[in-house]
């Protein structure tokens, strides 16, 4: 059976970046800048991870690997790392609506006099 995982990575050297790319094009689709979507087998997961822990620095540098669950649906997602441990970030989302910040500032003003 098939998952879909994301493969996103962090690496500290302009030497090594190079070499992860190449080895991560041969295992999936290039989403974005360090990102990736691959459909791995077990088997194709732990050639991945051997290939690219040949590469990196396991101090410096950071792959993580996302399971967005079985290609023919979505499970848990469950996120591990390869170098540098996972930590998940606490922050707000900022949505980008369009408002000028002169509205925003009126608006907020209106808001406190009430």
């Amino acid at each position: 059976m098939r998952n879909t995982y994301l493969v996103c990575y962090d690496i500290c050297d302009d030497k090594r970046l190079p070499r992860v790319f190449k080895t991560m094009r041969g295992f999936g689709d290039h989403l974005q800048y360090s990102v990736f979507e691959c459909q791995f087998t077990p088997t194709d997961l732990v050639r991945c991870r051997h290939a690219l822990g040949e590469i990196i620095n396991h101090r410096e540098d950071q792959v993580l690997f996302v399971d967005l669950g079985p290609v023919e649906g979505r499970g848990d997602r469950v996120i591990t790392a390869l170098g540098k441990p996972y930590s998940p970030i606490d922050s707000p989302c900022i949505i980008v609506d369009g408002e000028t910040q002169e509205r925003r500032v009126r608006r907020k003003m209106a808001n406190e006099r009430q």
